[in-house]
Parts: C-alpha cells; sequence; structure tokens
C-alpha cells in the first residue's frame, strides 16, 4: 500500500526515492518521545495484534520513531519511512496519534484485524514514503443516537475505534429521547427504572407500520460512561453528551410526571412512546423542572469532560404550552411574547448555568428560535447564550445565522450527512425512509456555506454526520447505513478539498476499492457498492411508498 490509497487523501505524500521498503520484524523497536506513551501503547496494542510483532522499547535504529514537533500545528503530522527507520511526528499527541493511523493503512488490511491471519509471517513490509497532513476542520463529528435503538457499551467502544480509523474526533452521543433515556443518573434512579424501556418498537414504513411486539432497551452506568470516555480519550475523540430538552422528553416525563404540563394533560399516564416521529408531550417551563435538570446536568459535566454539552433543544410542539395556564402565567412574569421566546428562554437558561461551570451549549438550529428580528426580517440570535454554537441541521440557513450572530457552528445538514437516509432510490433498500444520498453525493458535500464572509466561516468548527437509529434496530444495520458513507464524509471533514463540482470522485472510488478490504478486515457490514444483498434486505416491508417522506433531490 502507498499514500496514494490513503483515505481520508493526505495534503502531501511521495516516494522516497530510490523506492524502498522498510522491514517490520520481532526486531523492530518503537521508540516513545516524551508525551507520545499513550500512542505507543495503542500501537502495541492494535498494531501488534494484528502482526503478531512485540514492538519493543527501543533506540531510533529500526525502530518506529514517536515524537512531538511543537512547530507543527496541533493535530498535524509527518511520516518519514526510509531504510533505517519510521519517523513519526506530530504537532501534538493527537497528532502524532493520526498519523499512527495513516502508518496502519500503510501496512496493509490485514493490519485492521485484531490477530495474525498468518502466524508464521514475521516480516510486514512498509513502503518508502513520506507524508505531511492536517485537518481541515477541529470538529470531525459522527452523531451515533443510543436513544431509539440502544447500542450496548461493546458497541459504541467499537464505533470509536471506527471513528479513529477514519480520524473523526467527536462522538456526539444522543442519550435521551422520547423513546428512551440511556444515561444513569443516581439523584434520579427512576430515569433508567422506568425511562430506559419501552413495551415495544414500531418498524416498516409510516404508510402501513409494523410492531415488534418486545420490551426494547437499556442503559449505560455511570462507570460505562467513564470507560466510554476514558477509551475515546485515549483515541484523542472528545465524547459530546446530548440530553434533549425541553422536547424530545417524553421517556423522561414518564419516569417522573411532574416534569410534564400536568395541567394540561394526565402526565402520569404516559408510558415511554413507542413510536417514532415528535411527541406533543414536552416538558413544563416550571422552577421544578429547572431544578431536576440542573441536578441531571450536574451528574453529566462530573462524567463529561468536553467544553461542549449539547441540550437539543429541537422540535418542541407548543400546543401543551399555548393550553397550560402555567405556562402562559410564565410567558406574562418574563416578557417573552410567546411560545417560541419560552423555549428560547428555557434553553438560555441552561446556557448560562453551563457557562458559569466552564462548559459550552450547543444545540439544533432550533435554539436560534426566538430571537428578534433584524430590520431586514433576518432573524438574529440575541437570545443564545454566550459561547452558545450551533448544530445546523435543517439546512444551511441555521448556521449562517448564527455566524453572522458570531456564533459557532456544526454544519450537519439531513440534506447531505443524515446516514439513516436512504443510499438509493431503488425499492430493495432496506426500510428506506428520506432523501437518496449516495456515496458521491456525501464526497460532494461542502461544509462551509459560500454566502459566509471569511470572517464569518471562521465560525464554522466543523461538521457532523449524523445517524438516526429510528430504523437500526441493531449493529448490521447501523453499519450497513453508515458505511461506506462514512469514509467519504470522513475525507470531507478532513482532507483539503476543492470545490465540490471539481473533486475527483473516481479516484475516491479507486481508492474505496482498497478500503473495503480494510472495512472487511475490521468487521463492517457495510453497503456493496454494487447494492444491497439478499440477506441484506428486510422481507415484509420494501417496496412500497413511503408516507410523508421528501422528495428524492
Amino acid at each position: 500500500m502507498g499514500f496514494e490509497d490513503l483515505i481520508p487523501a493526505p495534503r502531501k505524500g511521495w516516494w522516497v526515492p530510490p523506492r524502498g521498503l522498510f522491514v517490520l520484524d520481532e526486531e523492530t523497536v518503537l521508540c516513545a518521545g516524551p508525551g507520545t506513551e499513550r500512542v505507543a501503547h495503542w500501537m502495541r496494542d492494535v498494531l501488534g495484534a494484528a502482526t503478531g510483532l512485540p514492538f519493543r522499547e527501543g533506540g531510533a535504529q529500526n525502530g518506529i520513531v514517536l515524537s512531538i514537533d511543537p512547530a507543527m500545528e496541533p493535530e498535524a503530522y509527518r511520516i518519514v519511512v526510509d531504510g533505517y527507520a519510521v519517523r513519526l511526528d506530530g504537532g501534538s499527541a493527537a497528532g502524532v496519534f493520526w498519523g499512527a493511523q495513516t502508518f496502519r493503512q500503510l501496512l496493509g488490511p490485514h493490519a485492521f484485524r485484531r490477530a495474525p491471519v498468518d502466524p508464521a509471517r514475521r516480516e510486514w513490509d512498509v513502503p518508502g514514503v513520506v507524508v505531511e497532513d492536517a485537518p481541515r476542520f477541529p470538529w470531525r463529528g459522527l452523531l451515533l443516537d443510543v436513544a431509539r435503538h440502544f447500542t450496548p457499551k461493546d458497541g459504541v467502544l467499537r464505533c470509536l475505534d471506527l471513528m479513529a480509523a477514519h480520524k473523526l474526533n467527536v462522538l456526539h452521543l444522543h442519550l435521551t429521547d422520547d423513546q428512551g433515556w440511556r444515561l444513569e443518573i443516581k439523584r434520579h434512579p427512576r430515569l433508567t427504572e422506568v425511562g430506559s424501556w419501552r413495551s415495544r418498537s414500531r418498524f416498516g414504513h409510516r404508510a402501513s407500520p409494523l410492531w415488534e411486539e418486545k420490551p426494547h432497551g437499556g442503559f449505560y452506568t455511570q462507570d460505562d460512561i467513564r470507560e466510554i470516555v476514558a477509551y475515546a480519550a485515549a483515541r484523542h475523540i472528545t465524547v459530546v453528551p446530548e440530553i434533549d430538552i425541553p422536547g424530545h422528553s417524553q421517556a423522561a416525563i414518564a419516569a417522573y410526571p411532574e416534569l410534564g404540563n400536568a395541567d394540561v394533560i394526565d402526565t402520569a399516564s404516559l408510558s415511554v412512546w413507542d413510536d417514532w416521529g415528535i411527541s406533543a408531550n414536552v416538558l413544563a417551563p416550571t422552577d421544578t423542572t429547572l431544578r431536576f435538570y440542573e441536578g441531571v446536568f450536574e451528574e453529566v459535566l462530573e462524567l463529561f469532560p468536553s467544553t461542549f454539552i449539547h441540550v437539543g433543544g429541537d422540535e418542541c410542539p407548543k400546543d401543551q404550552w399555548r393550553r397550560s395556564p402555567a405556562a402562559q402565567a410564565r410567558i406574562r412574569d418574563l416578557g417573552l411574547g410567546d411560545e417560541d421566546g419560552l423555549q428560547s428562554w428555557f434553553v438560555r437558561h441552561f446556557g448560562t448555568w453551563l457557562n458559569a461551570r466552564g462548559r459550552r451549549l450547543i444545540g439544533w438550529d432550533e435554539i436560534l428560535e426566538g430571537g428578534s428580528r433584524a430590520p431586514d426580517g433576518e432573524t438574529t440570535a440575541p437570545g443564545l447564550a454566550e459561547g452558545a454554537a450551533v448544530s445546523s441541521w435543517r439546512g444551511y440557513a441555521g448556521g449562517v445565522t448564527a455566524a453572522r450572530a458570531g456564533h459557532d457552528v456544526v454544519m450537519c445538514p439531513e440534506q447531505q450527512v443524515y446516514l439513516d437516509h436512504r443510499q438509493d432510490g431503488g425499492e430493495n433498500e432496506p426500510v428506506p425512509i428520506g432523501y437518496v444520498r449516495t456515496l458521491e453525493d456525501v464526497y460532494r458535500f461542502e461544509p462551509v456555506p459560500p454566502q459566509l464572509s471569511a470572517e464569518q466561516a471562521r465560525h464554522v468548527l466543523g461538521t457532523q454526520a449524523n445517524v438516526w437509529t429510528e430504523v437500526m434496530e441493531d449493529q448490521a444495520r447501523v453499519d450497513y447505513q453508515t458505511f461506506p458513507r462514512l469514509a467519504a464524509f470522513a475525507e470531507v471533514a478532513w482532507s483539503a478539498l476543492p470545490a465540490p463540482a471539481e473533486r475527483d470522485f473516481a479516484d475516491f472510488e479507486r481508492r474505496m476499492a482498497v478500503h473495503y478490504r480494510r472495512l472487511d478486515a475490521l468487521g463492517v457490514a457495510y453497503r456493496p457498492p454494487t447494492g444491497p444483498l439478499p440477506w441484506q434486505r428486510r422481507p415484509g416491508v420494501l417496496g412500497r411508498p413511503i408516507e410523508g417522506a421528501p422528495p428524492n433531490v
């Protein structure tokens, strides 16, 4: 393998003349400079398992030498392979780690296995190359929705390994929703005792849904989360938790009915929702609710060291607030004007609360609603707390508004990077939903809105692909929807690509022919480039119209 086969594509790469090989064998040592010890541990653990080589500690001769070069960008790396050594430098330990991921690709697909395929093989050839690389964006994210269908802890750890292999560095963990609460909160045990299980689950098309008549659920203990966060940190991945407020909260209300709008509905009769969509049951804007969630977030902050805490803030129906005397009194008392202003106040409260504790709020682009209007009629975002950031999912507009108002943005428009959406328009796609977004469509996605000025574009922290799991009941379905498109997304997030129309998709497909072998070695049940295999289809739910689905654009 050479640098021409790498994914994501590096900024620079060339052969060391004359083309030669460095040979890894039983005598190859690993020399970890100051600050690179954890990367060396990862290399011994992962590459040692795949190759069967010990990679003992040693000096620079016949060795792999890891070092930090403060003159480089923090996540940048440089690999030099010649006949004497492999030198891997990075601007920080993270840069060295991303270089190690590239080095793994240079070893070939078998380097992605957990044990040697040929135990008798004691030599591994590494091509003589130089690779210099650095990421385009500091936020290269993947959202994993564990609320709709629960992903056990081992599945999350596997997800982190797959992210690391693609140089993604933010796992957005969607922990709560109407259909389940997945995080142990010790001061509120019913959130998991009641809120983590639903009686059944829907599958199939909206036009003719089917039901799986068995309970579904699960949750992560706080020790599980500590393990996940530590595992991610060792791979230079930040875990950003999402606790949804004030909508998408029926599971919490089922556990603690006082959180709901009990003055207009019988909240005590609610259960964890067993359907998909947007529940009308939202949090009551009361002091009781605020204090409850402050307690939740106190435990969240103890578990997650991430700068950003995601609070959702999306798809909050206002009908119960319109009918609620308590909600209407709060609107009048605070001079908020309407229910959109009430939602903005609710979110802003937690933005200020998080700021006071050295953290930053991030939410879906609905948190922009309830702001004032500029003279030209465009919504501004003065209602957001200082330092709040926006996940722009309903297209580019939310990101543009936020960036122009001076707020940081993560671009994740559903029309481009929602990986639960269909990969093909054919009737044989398993439970096909949403827009058709092919591998090429994702590869041509551009995260920075063209209407932003250079100064405004600096507020684009990066981009994120979102994996919502309403129609993904197990790991195989998550794999099928996520891959290979996540490889294309990873290149968009990392590499300095030209404008979308000028991108060389044919070359990307050539490199993917190699990358599929890496995914095979990792055990990823990706969608084959030729289409779904018979076992990947789900009989009885295919080939019917999709009620309410957006057009294929």
